[in-house]
């Protein structure tokens, strides 16, 4: 959410983030509402003050002028439930009509449509050379009994997998060490709720907006009368928890930045996408992931330093595995409703013969803070929105692509990461 006060200074600074960030809401239509609703709001809260005052003087009154009085009170009653009733209204519409302003990008974002439009920032790493002809990481799981797609596709449908053997450790491997890594940068380590409210996805502006990307779980329950229905939704990452939980709190300024990690299974739906990245691990309903989360103090410069940090954390982890990567500053049409600055990491994927998106690094400023009311006193005492910021540390089984192609020997082995091997008891070699 965004600060209203802005948006009726700066109508057409939001406009244009909007427009750049193609996201369909009116502005212009919103803030004709927000009129309406505060001239609605100041009329009924004067129709009350009189209430209040008639009141008081009404034990004073009586007879011809007590009946007035009582008739004119009656009439006046009567509008302001009208009045409540048209407000009521108007809130809503009001609140649903903000909910979909999105923030505006700061100045150094580029400027574009889609992901094609991303600028490659910098290369990290040498892309692997084979002196064989190397195979895709479905053809070597498959060969190696650690990925079956075939069989969870029988049972799950499409976008499932199973992994089994030294692929369940090999992945257990990736996560663990990511987040001991973090651990030993001061991180506190969450294992959230998989199943949160739908305020928890709109404080964190999933929703409005990306409703059909999420699994909904409806739990009928029988208390001697109507069945009941409990609404609750499966993460699609750990954020949305951990971001989520210090919600209607008020921080001390000495206790920020908050650094957090959540590990979790997450779940998405990748409605729109038939026909896409159809192929392996790639783009799939259930993965696992350690998530960055920081909420620091309001302030751009801190904001950006911890942005650093986030997406260094994540490029240490792809250092210490030797894969080669590139990252991307993330075009205004590629970005979130409430992004002011993103970053994505991606990965060199030989099977794809190019990079593979691996990691998000997201700052958000006050937007998702000012959804989940998540304040601090800052040093006079003055009470401000936190900025948030996350992300990815590692995703699996994503990263098992890049792994399994790049370590890949000749002979249909493939070598584990040195930084993998104290995680699965020392084991130097998966295979047959």
């Amino acid at each position: 959410m965004i600060d209203l006060d802005d948006l009726r200074n700066r109508p057409e600074a939001y406009k244009d983030a909007a427009k750049k960030k193609n996201i369909a809401v009116d502005i212009d239509e919103l803030l004709t509402v927000d009129t309406k609703r505060r001239e609605l709001q100041r009329s009924t809260d004067a129709m009350r003050t009189t209430q209040n005052a008639a009141n008081k003087k009404m034990p004073t009154l009586k007879g011809e002028e007590k009946d007035a009085s009582l008739k004119e009170m009656k009439e006046l009653s009567g509008k302001v439930k009208e009045q409540e009733a048209e407000l009521k209204i108007l809130e809503e519409q009001w609140s649903q009509m903000l909910l979909h302003v999105p923030s505006i990008p700061l100045d150094c974002v580029p400027v574009g449509k889609d992901d094609k439009q991303n600028v490659e920032i910098r290369k990290e790493g040498n892309l692997p050379t084979f002196a064989f002809d190397p195979l895709d990481h479905i053809a070597l799981g498959t060969s190696l009994d650690i990925v079956d797609i075939a069989r969870a596709v029988k049972i799950a449908g499409a976008r499932t997998y199973f992994l089994k053997g030294d692929g369940v450790r090999l992945e257990m491997a990736i996560l663990l060490f990511t987040l001991d890594s973090l651990v030993k940068k001061g991180y506190t380590p969450f294992s959230p709720p998989l199943l949160v409210h739908y305020g928890a996805m709109v404080g964190t502006s999933y929703f409005p907006g990306g409703e059909e990307q999420a699994y909904t779980v409806g739990v009928q329950k029988e208390k001697g009368g109507p069945v009941e229905s409990d609404e609750a939704y499966l993460i699609g990452t750990s954020e949305v928890s951990v971001t989520s939980y210090h919600s209607d709190e008020l921080l001390e300024l000495k206790d920020l930045p908050k650094r957090y990690c959540g590990i979790s299974p997450c779940f998405r739906r990748e409605a729109g996408t038939y026909g896409k990245d159809t192929h392996g691990l790639y783009r799939i309903h259930q993965f696992q992931k350690v998530e960055q989360v920081i909420l620091c103090e309001g302030n751009a410069s801190v904001s950006a330093t911890m942005h650093k940090e986030i997406l260094g954390n994540a490029e240490d982890i792809l250092k210490a595995l030797e894969l080669p990567y590139r990252v991307v500053d993330v075009c205004t049409g590629d970005m979130g409703r409430g992004q002011v600055y993103k970053n994505d990491i991606e990965t060199w994927m030989p099977s794809r013969k190019g990079y593979g998106e691996t990691h998000s690094c997201s700052t958000f400023h006050d937007f998702q803070t000012r959804r989940l009311n998540i304040k601090y006193k800052d040093k006079d005492g003055q009470k401000k929105f936190c900025h948030s910021l996350n992300n990815t540390c590692i995703a699996s089984p994503r990263i098992l692509i890049p792994i399994l192609e790049i370590y890949q020997n000749k002979d249909g082995s493939v070598t584990v990461p040195e930084v993998l091997r104290p995680y699965m008891g020392g084991q130097k070699m998966i295979q047959q």
